[in-house]
């Protein structure tokens, strides 16, 4: 018949195997699927108007939206791409203007 020392023997064995599966979650896991889910959100977010940034370094408004594919309007002279959602970086801040032109306005009222 089995003892309490061999039951406290075994748990001893199996207890720095068990912290270590712990703390990977907590350290490495579930970090990780936050971020996940933050990305996913993300993109599911889009919609046409948007300015984003895609993982090859491209930079343009979205114009169309079609399943898991986007057109995108890369510059000036409206040099459309069609990029696959997963490959959105971000959403871009607004552009400096938009965000400098109510300033201006404000400083001329006054």
């Amino acid at each position: 018949m089995p003892n309490a020392q061999n039951y406290l023997a075994v748990i001893g064995q199996f207890a720095p195997l068990v912290l270590m599966i712990v703390l990977f979650y907590f350290l490495l896991i579930r970090p990780q699927r936050k971020r996940d889910k933050a990305e996913r959100e993300m993109r599911n977010s889009i919609a046409v108007g948007d300015e984003i940034s895609t993982i090859g370094g491209f930079i343009g408004r979205v114009v169309n939206i079609k399943d898991d594919v986007l057109t995108i309007e890369s510059s000036n002279d409206r040099t459309k791409l069609k990029i696959y959602r997963w490959a959105i970086r971000g959403k871009e801040a607004p552009a400096a203007e938009s965000v400098e032109a109510p300033k201006e306005a404000e400083k001329d009222a006054k």
